[in-house]
């Protein structure tokens, strides 16, 4: 029985497509056992996170410490293990980024965790007039405060520039992380990492042809986008 070549490719891209899926579906196997999340233990772990990151990784310390919620579950992971093993360094991390402290499954559990949150950028309309009630609910907002500088000029620089890996919005890529809505201080504080060699990064010497005004033109725009 022959078959056509019309149906032939028809079947040829169905196995494929089998073939493509079973490799997603491949569990994720720590020490000889597939992976399950627990979301127990990835808000056990979050609780550690909490004292730096907030409750839900809203970030604080006026922008020393980023905003995690929300972010892509493998950029976290990715970044969480280049502090254990010490290919990024960051002091504050050191206790906490080892197998003891911080293992694998609790990697993958609390990276899930983060991606799954939603912040808000803005409290809504009708806030309770319980204080408590309204500190609950602002712990789910992220307010970034807005940067002085041109705001359309540094919308071009960053379409010319950032936008092809960050997202016309700032919202990040796969393993590209969003930077929008992100602590501008913390930001700041990365392109010093990345100037100064501290940090690697792929686009490095368009981040060196950058002017200070340019530089302010562009936080000022990424402040912008939570509007």
């Amino acid at each position: 029985m022959r078959i056509g070549l019309g149906a032939a490719l028809v079947v040829g891209g169905l196995v494929a497509s089998l073939g493509i899926a079973s490799a997603q579906q491949a569990p994720i196997m720590i020490k000889g056992e597939p992976y399950v999340y627990d979301k127990d233990n990835a808000q056990d772990v979050m609780r550690i996170c909490a004292g730096c990151h907030g409750e839900l990784g809203n970030g604080g310390g006026g922008g020393s410490y980023p905003r995690l919620g929300g972010l892509n579950a493998d950029y976290l992971a990715e970044q969480m293990r280049k502090f254990k093993s010490r290919e990024r360094e960051n002091i504050p991390m050191i206790p906490f980024a080892v197998d003891r402290e911080l293992s694998e499954r609790d990697v993958l559990d609390v990276t899930r965790f983060l991606s799954e949150v939603k912040l808000e950028t803005k409290p809504p309309a009708n806030m309770p007039a319980d204080g408590y009630a309204r500190l609950q609910i602002m712990k789910k907002v992220l307010q970034i405060p807005r940067e002085p500088g041109d705001v359309e000029a540094g919308k071009t620089v960053y379409a010319a520039d950032c936008g092809p890996c960050h997202g016309n919005k700032g919202q990040g890529r796969l393993k590209k992380p969003a930077i929008a809505p992100q602590h501008i201080a913390y930001l700041k504080t990365q392109m010093d990492n990345f100037l100064s060699g501290k940090r690697k990064h792929d686009d490095l010497e368009v981040m060196k042809a950058k002017t200070p005004e340019e530089w302010k033109n562009l936080w000022a725009f990424l402040s912008s986008l939570q509007d």
